[in-house]
């Protein structure tokens, strides 16, 4: 599918992207146009897939979260691969989970509280999944950035 997005769009984009609270009267006032014009193409944008919803961010530091890891899964085969992840997605640690080419099927992003609550949830909940074979723990010292796409990049 194609997208057809004008400067319009583009700038309601980059609006909710920087503040996904933003009045639409506000929007609207940037974008010149009326409130009504903005709550149509938001609801076009949702209704195409471009805008997926909005979220809260939470710092899972700041509820207890000190410890951040990337694993690397082996699985034994791959035909393993869609109840896998529907057993890690069982898991509340794992916040997210992507199939990749190279050494491993799948890469987790997990939190916890501390090493030993890590080493729980690898060991008591991670590799208790049937078909995982081996996995690879990354500990993250620090998140130096997080972003989205840019919009003046990629549109």
């Amino acid at each position: 599918m194609t997208l057809d997005m004008d400067t319009i769009d583009r700038t309601i984009l980059r609006l909710l992207m920087k503040n996904a609270r933003m009045p639409y009267l506000e929007i609207a006032r940037e974008c010149g146009i009326s409130g009504a014009a903005i709550h149509q193409r938001v609801k076009k944008l949702t209704d195409i897939g471009v805008i997926q919803g909005t979220r809260l961010i939470v710092d899972p530091k700041s509820l207890g979260f000190d410890v951040c890891t990337f694993i690397g899964i082996q699985l034994r085969e791959v035909s393993l691969h869609d109840s896998t992840i529907e057993a890690l997605r069982q898991v509340p640690e794992v916040v997210e989970c992507y199939f990749l080419t190279g050494k491993y099927n799948l890469f987790i992003k997990v939190y916890c509280r501390d090493n030993e609550h890590l080493m729980h949830t690898i060991f008591d909940k991670i590799l208790t999944v049937q078909g995982i074979i081996s996995t690879e723990t990354f500990i993250s010292l620090n998140e130096t950035f997080s972003r989205q796409v840019s919009i003046e990049d990629v549109l």
